[in-house]
């Protein structure tokens, strides 16, 4: 899961005008809950000169609380947030990406492709195209300029780029939304032909030039509504706008619609409360996701049972509207016993069980009167791994809690996510072989409650402008996915992840050690290195044999033999070398 944006002024005349990137900056914090682990924005002026600034980091960080946006002139342009998938998290994977050939595009996604080195052998065999990084969103840009430069013009239309979008589609499977921008020329934007990932499209009239239209594309209408912009409408599954500069918006559905199935999870989770998904209220979805989990509660604990809970307390702030609901058709007292610190990470996002754990605590803190011998039924919006579940369970009966029930807005999640949002794998999920009393056990608590996946969808389609026939990517929850998932896909899903990882275990191996608390483990991985076994484990390396990642099915073993043979050393970090990125340098005279 990312953030994206696109925006073409309606202005165009003023080279010196940096409003493009001033909106693009503003709407990053809009849509920053989308990606906290890096964030760019790229401006073309005039002349088609591109500007950019990208990094890891959040949006302040990156843009030194806004006075780096002097530096990006121009009046269109693309923004960026990613949240990692499984693979590497170097600031070289910040968006938007750039090519120079053809045309000079920048590229900002938002999703995964999981035929991603088929793709990767494509573009080595036949287009004869570098790739850089192990991000698929660089394989998709270049696939795209490949078959943009088959044209073989020296400048393009709107049906070129239609055509080209249409033969990338035939090459590219997965769930992605795009926007993207031609040097001089304009922007684009565009959705998998199953709907899974969001993309809105606004407008607004011009605030320096009468007559004229800004449009800006966002992956949620927040961020367009917040900027003053209006008329907002979805792009269709396998649909694609281009917005030519000082022209209308220029909409064709470029391969069929194969599904209308938006990602659940952003509903449950994911998207603010504010935002208006595919026609269906965020806000109202998690109402009545509410509704029908307390009746879900009446059946499984028994009205006798039910009477016997005190308060609702919610674990904010994404199930603060489901409980409330929920108390409301319980009739029982909503109360807020916990306290967020919004200065901390989403923290299923963090690295390792401990990292989460502690984060919990730095996170939440409770009012210890709201629990004091009282039952109390505690709400979130999922249970992913647990470890947070059963933190916030602990820090319940520390407050002085007699029972804790805990009731989740979503049912199980059992399997992986696979169209951009890195969960966990499949052997950290809580609810991976346990029912839902073990459940209970793991997290401390007396009971467990979790929504059915009939009632999700339906508390979802109800909403929806298509009618209660709507449907959605329920992957993560059932195994059942919209797109076709090859053979040996999840394999080479959890050996990349846990390729990722190695690096980030070996250097808190060598922490522990210069701190002098390492165990045993951590010792062997030192001093014998460490591999990656078939579940994507970092573990010791046993006997000097080292665990080959997947074979060459992948290409990540492949590539990483290629390093060692050239001698070329593992790096914590890369920049991007296909643009100037002044985010990097050290002394800009900013203080």
């Amino acid at each position: 899961m990312c953030g994206i944006l696109g925006l073409i002024l309606g202005h165009i005349d003023d080279p010196s005008s940096t409003t493009a990137a001033a909106d693009l900056h503003d709407a990053l914090y809009y849509l920053q809950h989308r990606g906290q682990d890096a964030c760019g924005i790229a401006t073309c002026a005039s002349g088609g000169r591109i500007y950019q600034c990208k990094g890891n980091g959040m949006a302040a960080k990156v843009f030194n609380d806004g006075s780096r946006v002097q530096d990006l002139p121009g009046f269109m342009g693309l923004g960026h947030l990613r949240y990692p998938t499984a693979g590497s998290s170097a600031s070289a994977e910040a968006q938007p990406f750039y090519v120079n050939s053809p045309y000079g595009i920048t590229f900002a996604h938002n999703g995964n492709l999981i035929n991603a080195e088929d793709l990767r052998k494509f573009l080595d065999r036949d287009a004869h195209r570098h790739v850089n990084t192990d991000s698929d969103s660089e394989l998709m840009l270049n696939v795209f300029a490949n078959e943009l430069n088959e044209t073989g013009k020296a400048r393009v239309n709107e049906e070129d780029l239609f055509s080209s979008l249409e033969r990338m589609y035939g090459r590219c499977t997965g769930g992605w939304a795009c926007t993207a921008m031609l040097a001089g020329f304009g922007i684009l934007g565009f959705r998998d032909p199953y709907g899974i990932r969001p993309l809105v499209l606004g407008s607004r009239p011009s605030g320096s030039l009468a007559g004229a239209t800004d449009f800006m594309m966002a992956s949620e209408s927040v961020a367009l509504r917040q900027l003053g912009f209006s008329n907002i409408v979805d792009i269709l599954p396998g649909q694609a706008v281009i917005i030519r500069k000082g022209a209308a918006p220029v909409f064709r559905q470029v391969v069929p619609q194969l599904a209308y199935s938006p990602d659940i999870f952003e509903f449950v989770y994911f998207a603010r409360p504010d935002t208006i998904i595919d026609g269906i209220s965020v806000h109202h979805s998690r109402q009545n996701m509410g509704y029908k989990l307390a009746d879900t509660i009446v059946r499984t604990l028994g009205e006798e049972t039910v009477k016997e809970i005190d308060v609702v307390i919610p674990i904010p702030e994404t199930s603060n509207t489901s409980a409330a609901s929920l108390s409301e058709r319980l009739k029982i007292p909503y109360v807020q016993g916990f306290v967020k610190n919004r200065y901390v990470f989403r923290t299923f996002i963090m690295p390792g069980q401990g990292a989460r754990q502690k984060s919990v605590r730095r996170k939440l803190s409770t009012i210890p009167s709201e629990f004091e011998g009282r039952t109390v039924l505690l709400v979130d919006d999922s249970i992913v791994r647990g470890t947070t579940s059963r933190e916030i369970v602990s820090m319940a009966r520390e407050a002085g809690a007699k029972k804790v029930i805990f009731a989740s807005c979503s049912p199980p999640i059992t399997h992986a996510h696979i169209y951009g949002i890195d969960l966990a794998s499949p052997q950290e999920l809580i609810a991976h072989n346990r029912d839902r009393k073990a459940i209970a056990e793991h997290i401390g608590a007396e009971e467990v409650i979790y929504q059915s996946l009939e009632d999700l969808k339906a508390a979802c389609a109800e909403l929806s402008p298509r009618g209660p026939a709507q449907e959605f990517e329920i992957g993560v929850f059932c195994g059942k996915y919209v797109t076709p998932v090859t053979a040996g896909y999840f394999e080479h899903l959890e050996r990349l992840r846990g390729e990722s990882q190695k690096m980030k275990v070996l250097e808190k191996a060598k922490e522990a050690i210069i701190h002098g608390v390492a165990g045993e483990t951590e010792v062997a991985m030192v001093t014998q290195s460490a591999k990656v076994n078939v579940n994507g484990q970092v573990v010791p390396e046993i006997n000097g044999t080292v665990k080959t990642v997947n074979g060459d099915a992948n290409g990540h073993a492949r590539r990483k033999r290629e390093r060692e043979e050239s001698g070329t050393p593992p790096v914590r970090d890369r920049h991007d070398i296909s643009l100037h990125n002044f985010a990097t340098d050290p002394h800009r005279g900013y203080e």
